[in-house]
Formats: C-alpha cells, sequence, structure tokens
C-alpha cells in the first residue's frame, strides 16, 4: 500500500533517525498489469506510489509505466529499474548509489556486494548481498511529495500543466563510514511522477563536522545496464548502440540540442562485467552522470551541497519518433514554462520613435511580444537613472498597447580585461575559452554584470532577457575571482551563478532565450538550429531551409522551445535576391515566411524596422498570426516528421495531440515551380484517431477519410506551385 511519511531527512548526524515502520506492498516483484492503452495517446490512470516490502528490506517507486526498487538492507542500492510497459529490465548488475570524493579520498555511497554474474541480476540473488562496510551506511529513508526546484510566474499564454510535477519523493540517508566521514549525511534523492518514464535523482551531503570538507568529485547516478548490443571485436566509441535511455538534467548547457548539451550523462565501458562478449571488456553499458569538471566546492560546517539533478528516461522503443515523443511529454513535464511560446518581433533601433512606431506595428496585427535586437544600441548594462526612466517609458508605452518586451545582452564571446576574463589552465593567461575570450561569471566584473542585468530588468519592467553567449562551460584558473575559489569549483560556481540568474528571471515571470539548455533551471527558448549564413541565400532557398532546420530541429523540441530566424531586411548579404525589403514587393515570400514558422508552431526573430508597408502586406501578416492563434493548440503540440523539405517533392508539416477537440493539423508544401497532384500518406495514429475521421480543407470543403488499422490515411492533394495548403482533423 501507498506510503507517506516524514519529508526529509536532511539533518545533522546527531539527529539522524531512521524512518518509522511503514506500511507494506504487496511484493517487492509483483508487476502491476501494464498499461491498457498506449501512453503517449491515452493518460495513464496509475499514479506515482512510494511502498515498501514485507519485510521492510525495500522501497519502491512505481508509476504505472516504470518501476525503481531500493534495497535498504543491509544497505542502500538499486536491484530493479524496470519498464511496466513492455517488460524490459532495464539493471543488470548492482552499483552504490553515488560515489564522492571528499578531501581527495574516493567513498562509495551505499551499494551491494556478492552479485556472481554482472550480466544479469537474478531476483535470488539479492536478499544474499552483503554490505560493503567501506561505503557510506544506510541511516534512514523518508517519504514525500515533489517540491519545485524553483518558482514559475505565470504571466503570459502557456500549457495548463502542473508545477511542481504531481509524483512522490523518496530520500535515502546514509552516514559516512570513518572517524572523518562520521558527521557527515549524504542523503540520495529519488523521484518519480505521474504519466511520464522518468527516474529523477539527486545528492544532497550534509557537513556536520566541525571543520570544512571538500567535495572534489560527485557521481550522483551510475546505473548497470543491459548493453545494447554485444560485439567481440574492438570498436570506435560511435560505433556502439548504447540502450534505449535519454537523461536530461539542470546541468546541460553547451549545447542547442539533447545529445550536444548533455555531456554530463556518459556510457562508458565497465571493466568488472567479465562476462561480456567484448574481448576488451568495453561495451558501453554503466551509465555515469557527473559533473564534467569539479565540483570542487568547500563546504563549511553545517552546510549542505547539493549536486545536479538528473532525469532518465527510459523508453519502451528504439523508434526515432516514439522516443522523440517521449522526450518532448518529459520536457513539458519538467519544464512547463517551456510551452510558453510569444509570437514576437526584434526591433533593429532603441530609438524611441522606432521602437514606438515597432509597437504600434505588433499591436496592430497581433503581435505579442518586441525585443531591443542585437545592435539595436539598446544598453541592459547602462545603470544611469536617467537612462533607465527613458527606456522604462518606451516600455510602459508598449505595455499600454498589450505588448510584452524584451532586451538583448551578450555575456561571453567578448573580452573585458585580464584581471577579469577567463584564465586559461594550460597557460595562466586569458584566451583559450570556448568563443576565444570570455569574461568570468564569478570575477568581479561578472558578479556586477549579474546585478546589472537583474537590476535593469526589474527598474525598467522588462519581460525577456535574450542572453546571447550564456556561460558555456569555460573553466577558470584564477584565483583572485570573488566568485571561485580556483580552477576545480569554477565550473560548477559559474554554473550555478547562470542557474540564480534565469530562476530570478523565471520567479519574476520573465521569459528567457538563451541559445543554450538551461531549461530546467528557467531558460525557455533556444535556437532551433540554423546556419545565420543561409539567410543571404536567395529567398526561395531560404524557405527550404528553413523548413528543413524546422524538421531537424522538433525531434527532441517542442516546437515552443526553438526559435528561428527570419531577416526582413538584408543579412550577411545577398542583396536583393535575399532580401524581404521592400515587404509589399515579396509578399508570396514574405507570407511563405509566415506559414513556415507559424504553421510549426514555431516562433521567429521577426528583424527589422516593421511588420508591414503596405495595408495589404498589413493584412497578411494580420491573417496568420490570426491563424495561428485560431489553432494555437494544435500548432504548439508535437510534430510528427512525415517528410523532410528536399526541393524535389512535397514537404509536410503534421501536428498531433490526441487530448484536443483539433487532433491533427497537416499543411503540404510545394517547392516546385508547377502545380503538382499526389496522394500523399499521413501517419495519425499518434492524433488518437483511428478507423474514421473528419477532416475541413484550407478552403473551407469537409471529407470523411478511413484509416488503416496502423492509423494511416492517404489523402489526394492539389497544390499550387510554390504554394501550400492544409487540412484539420477533428
Amino acid at each position: 500500500m501507498p506510503i507517506r511519511v516524514f519529508r526529509s531527512l536532511l539533518l545533522p548526524a546527531c539527529l539522524l533517525v531512521a524512518a518509522p515502520a511503514m506500511p507494506a506492498a504487496a511484493g517487492p516483484v509483483t508487476t502491476p498489469p501494464p498499461p491498457r492503452e498506449d501512453w503517449l495517446l491515452a493518460p495513464v490512470a496509475s499514479r506515482t506510489e512510494l511502498t515498501r516490502s514485507p519485510d521492510g528490506s525495500e522501497v519502491t517507486l512505481a508509476n504505472g509505466l516504470i518501476r525503481r526498487r531500493i534495497r535498504i538492507q543491509p544497505n542502500g542500492a538499486t536491484v530493479a529499474l524496470d519498464d511496466l510497459r513492455s517488460g524490459h529490465h532495464f539493471l543488470r548488475a548492482v552499483r552504490p548509489e553515488a560515489e564522492l570524493t571528499l578531501d581527495g579520498k574516493p567513498y562509495r555511497v551505499g551499494g551491494l556486494r556478492g552479485q556472481p554474474d554482472l550480466a544479469y541480476l537474478a531476483e535470488e540473488w539479492i536478499p544474499g548481498l552483503t554490505n560493503d562496510p567501506s561505503s557510506f551506511q544506510f541511516a534512514g529513508v523518508a517519504g514525500g511529495f515533489p517540491e519545485a526546484p524553483l518558482a514559475w510566474k505565470r504571466v503570459r499564454h502557456a500549457a495548463n500543466l502542473p508545477w511542481p510535477p504531481p509524483g512522490s519523493h523518496l530520500s535515502v540517508a546514509y552516514r559516512g563510514p570513518d572517524v572523518a566521514t562520521r558527521d557527515v549525511v549524504v542523503t540520495v534523492h529519488h523521484e518519480m511522477y505521474d504519466g511520464v518514464p522518468v527516474s529523477a535523482k539527486w545528492v544532497t551531503v550534509s557537513n556536520g563536522t566541525p571543520r570544512a570538507i571538500v567535495v572534489d568529485r560527485c557521481i550522483s547516478e551510475e546505473l548497470a545496464v543491459v548493453e545494447a548490443e554485444s560485439a567481440v571485436d574492438t570498436r570506435e566509441r560511435h560505433q556502439w548502440t548504447t540502450p534505449p535511455i535519454d537523461v536530461l538534467s539542470d546541468y546541460m548547457f553547451k549545447g542547442m540540442d539533447l545529445a550536444t548539451a548533455g555531456k554530463l550523462a556518459s556510457w562508458e565501458p565497465d571493466p568488472a562485467f567479465a562476462t561480456q562478449v567484448s574481448y576488451e571488456l568495453q561495451t558501453p553499458c554503466l551509465l555515469i552522470c557527473r559533473p564534467m569538471e569539479g565540483p570542487g566546492v568547500r563546504l563549511e560546517p553545517g552546510a549542505t551541497f547539493t549536486s545536479l539533478r538528473t532525469y532518465v528516461i527510459l523508453h519502451d522503443s528504439p523508434e526515432r519518433e516514439r522516443r522523440g515523443l517521449a522526450v518532448r511529454r518529459v520536457w513539458r513535464t519538467l519544464a512547463p514554462w517551456t510551452t510558453e511560446n510569444p509570437v514576437m518581433m526584434h526591433v533593429r533601433s532603441a530609438k524611441p520613435e522606432v521602437f514606438r512606431a515597432a509597437v504600434d506595428q505588433c499591436a496592430s496585427v497581433g503581435f505579442e511580444m518586441i525585443i531591443y535586437t542585437f545592435g539595436s544600441g539598446l544598453e541592459m548594462e547602462n545603470q544611469d537613472p536617467a537612462y533607465i526612466a527613458r527606456v522604462k517609458a518606451d516600455v510602459d508605452y508598449a505595455h499600454s498597447k498589450g505588448i510584452q518586451v524584451g532586451a538583448y545582452s551578450l555575456f561571453s564571446s567578448r573580452r573585458v580585461d585580464d584581471a577579469n576574463d577567463v584564465i586559461n589552465p594550460a597557460t595562466g593567461k586569458p584566451g583559450g575559452a570556448i568563443f576565444g575570450n570570455a569574461p568570468c561569471l564569478g570575477s568581479r566584473w561578472g558578479l556586477a554584470y549579474l546585478g546589472k542585468i537583474t537590476n535593469f530588468l526589474a527598474r525598467t519592467g522588462l519581460d525577456l532577457l535574450e542572453h546571447d553567449g550564456p556561460y558555456p562551460g569555460d573553466v577558470c584558473a584564477s584565483t583572485l575571482h570573488p566568485g571561485h575559489r580556483g580552477k576545480e569549483d569554477s565550473q560548477w560556481e559559474q554554473w550555478r551563478l547562470s542557474v540564480g540568474l534565469y530562476s530570478w528571471c523565471r520567479e519574476h515571470g520573465i521569459y528567457v532565450n538563451q541559445p543554450d539548455s538551461y531549461f530546467l533551471v528557467g531558460g525557455n527558448k533556444t535556437a532551433m538550429g540554423y546556419r545565420e549564413s543561409n539567410w543571404s541565400l536567395p529567398r526561395a532557398q531560404q524557405l527550404i531551409h528553413a523548413r528543413q532546420n524546422i524538421f531537424d530541429g522538433t525531434w527532441t523540441k517542442t516546437p515552443s522551445m526553438g526559435w528561428m530566424f527570419v531577416p526582413l531586411t538584408e543579412y550577411q548579404g545577398g542583396g536583393a535576391a535575399a532580401t524581404l525589403e521592400p515587404l509589399r514587393e515579396h509578399l508570396p515570400d514574405y507570407e511563405m515566411h509566415l506559414v513556415n514558422t507559424l504553421g510549426a508552431g514555431v516562433q521567429a526573430c521577426w528583424r527589422g524596422p516593421r511588420l508591414y508597408d503596405s495595408e495589404e502586406t498589413r493584412q497578411v501578416v494580420q491573417r496568420w498570426v490570426g491563424w495561428f492563434k485560431a489553432h494555437r493548440d494544435i500548432l504548439e503540440s508535437d510534430m510528427i516528421h512525415v517528410r523532410r523539405a528536399d526541393g524535389q517533392e512535397p514537404d509536410i508539416y503534421l501536428h498531433v495531440n490526441p487530448a484536443l477537440r483539433e487532433k491533427a493539423l497537416a499543411i503540404f508544401f510545394n517547392p516546385l515551380g508547377v502545380e503538382v497532384h499526389r496522394t500523399l500518406r499521413l501517419p495519425l495514429y499518434y492524433s488518437g484517431l483511428a478507423n474514421r475521421a473528419r477532416l475541413r480543407w484550407s478552403d473551407g470543403k469537409a471529407a470523411s477519410v478511413r484509416l488503416d488499422p496502423r492509423g494511416n490515411t492517404d489523402l489526394p492533394v492539389t497544390l499550387p506551385p510554390r504554394g501550400f495548403t492544409w487540412c484539420l482533423f477533428e
């Protein structure tokens, strides 16, 4: 049966006690019946439950999709990580719950010994596993509910999602095994959430000793996973197939996609796995989650260190679309502010007359936000009261028109001076940072910069921070910067300062555009993925590239998580052939850009001095913005990847959402200069439609279509030269 006991064991060691006896579940290996329906089509009926075994030796988190069993006798260790949808057991061996290096000495947290074969974990072996007395020892357990790691102030349109996500929280506390650590308490935190196949985990270290200790290294998640494939011969790392697991974290940066930003998680060989097929024991089957550097944090007496958080997504299929849908569902659950998706313009000048004219145009056509773009002349670091008052007057004007306002600031990829720049550990001098030169966020200049930016946002009433060059992970060897001690803790402390900025913005309802993956600490949107110089190509080529970029960017991002870019004036060359201005003279291309982005549920940075230059142009923009708002819910729903733009045949956008009345919306694009007639197949399985469906075409004509047993339907489509059409399924 479910248990709810005291919330937390973040106590000094002298006060730490074990949890009282908890009601027992039916048994440790009872498998709930699998979901009757596909979890991606219908809400999961099961809620997350925290239970214990009848003999008190195990606790289990399960939500009807996945299950994690944790042994707590004779010490703590995860002994099962199961997919209840497919029946797959992910775990093949027991590992420590965490690994720490404290004051230069490595320690395991929990873990059990004696497994005879690390290729699989037989149920009958588990009761016989023994304790490792040199590890941190189990000291208590507590249950509760998830608490929000940051506040979300809702001030604009977003999906109606709960925050924090409902689920269960489990804390398992451990005491140090020796004299040096007997008053150090390590608490391993687990969470699981309703309706998503995610096992969350992080570690806290509480220093109950009378002296400072240094947390040199911290592995917060370590899973010995069943290998995805076996190979005898030596392989390069990229040649291996890894298990069907993705990892999200609040420690994701220096990357605008999941794979690039997720460097904290790595698949590594397990040399202790002596029975694997790989002759050199190189199968990547050990999932390790840790900071790339450090943390190197000095922990004063009575203080607590909190590690990065990991969110392990267990997939029920290797199929790319299904895995992508799962990742996108998890993003919406763990970072629901990413569903905020305002229609925005980037105005090129901060001059009041230019800015206010652009505001008036935004209000006229239904845009929701205007941003002082890069190169506009706005100076967010300017703290002059008169300057701030002038900007605030313009912001207030925009607010009076119903338009929110954002501003651009550059942090990284700039040089300040030798005293404040990142110091290269290899040379002891500035230079050699990820973007060449960069200030250290922990320098005096960096700390002052954070204060200036938050002050400017607060005093002007701005609604968005466009933060270019967010902290990318530069390691700084300076020992003079007040924000970190030296090289060892520089990455961790700069990351913490970045987290503080973005969380502050989220708590104040300030939208955050950042070309990085700080989503789980408050960021809203990153680039969908494009090459800026492509906007100097001829207009027809820009349109093809844009649809390719959106197709590629939405495998693991929702439409609202990535921005596109449409320069209305010449950008990086290309001349008249590449430029939309004068807008009225290139209205078909301008309209197609609107359809490209709004039809994908993706917001573009419409960068220029104006949105229209004639009444006809204004009406086109207003019509498509209105269309987007009329179908906003389905357009911001998941994209199914049907056919990527190739300039040779029609390409397709397909949005699906089984929870809506509008179940699917498809847009068909013709890149050719002639009318085409095609029968195009739409895979509507993930829309939840079955057997028959009603559809309505863009011209208002309605029809009923049959779906095959796999949810596919074939539609005859006629497309005008370099044109498009769309249809809506209900």
